[in-house]
Formats: structure tokens, sequence, C-alpha cells
């Protein structure tokens, strides 16, 4: 039966300390385990950048850069004063209610209301310009 004090060590699973450096005889002489001359024999090789190629010029540097700038923020949809004729009087207009009545699609997170004619009073509750808000005003609507 097998008991704790009976188990052995495996003879192979321990291993004799590699000894270097110690002359020809040793069997780890000349180079030491080090290989033969040039960039990999010297000390600190093995802690290259990430990006190191050897010396040469890297990849990365090589390839041109892109240039120029893509802005992160949507820019607002353009909309005309005259699709909100679409709306019944007193109806208030917004993002969703603007979506709503497939005036601008699903996606769309900004949206501008800029130049255009209207004959309906309306609550607009999105950015308009000058002239818009003039001829909302005008048309007896109110700008929020």
């Amino acid at each position: 039966m097998l008991k704790l004090h009976t188990i052995k060590k495996n003879p192979k699973s321990v291993h004799r300390r590699k000894v270097v450096g110690r002359g020809l005889g040793s069997g780890h002489g000349t180079y030491s385990t080090r290989g033969g001359k040039g960039q990999t024999a010297r000390t600190g090789h093995s802690k290259m950048p990430v990006g190191f190629e050897g010396g040469r010029q890297p990849l990365v540097r090589q390839l041109p850069k892109l240039r120029g700038f893509k802005s992160l923020n949507q820019k607002p949809m353009a909309i005309s004063l005259s699709k909100l004729n679409a709306f019944a009087d007193g109806q208030t207009v917004n993002l969703k209610s603007l979506q709503e009545k497939g005036i601008v699609d699903m996606g769309v997170k900004k949206v501008k209301i800029l130049q255009g004619e209207i004959k309906k009073k309306l609550n607009v509750k999105l950015p308009v310009s000058q002239s818009a808000r003039e001829a909302v005003e005008k048309a007896g609507g109110q700008v929020l």
C-alpha cells in the first residue's frame, strides 16, 4: 500500500545545476552556452525594446504617417425649416419627434434647423439658426 513515508522522488525530477564558463573539460567551455559572436553574444541582448529589429530602421518608422485630423464629435445634421410643416399646430419639435416623423434617420444624434419657410405655430426644442428663430417666432411659435 502507498503511504506517505514510502514515497520516493523520481530520480529524473532533480536536475544538476548547469555550471558554465569553467573550461573546456566542463562541457560548457569556450562560449559558455552563449553561442558565437555577434549581437546575441553580448550582454543585454535579451532586454531589447519590443519593436527592435536588429538595428535596422523599424518598419513603423519606414511607413508614411497619416496626416490630418479627424474629429470625434459628430457634426449636426442640417434641416430646413420648411420640413417642419409636417407637424401640426402647437406640437413640440425635438429630435425624437423628428425621428418618428421620418424627417431624420434613427442614427442621427445632433440636428440643427436652418432657414426656410414655416406656416405652423411650433415649439422647437432644438438648436436653430438666427434666421430660423426669427421665422418661427414670426409664425407665432417659439424656440425653447
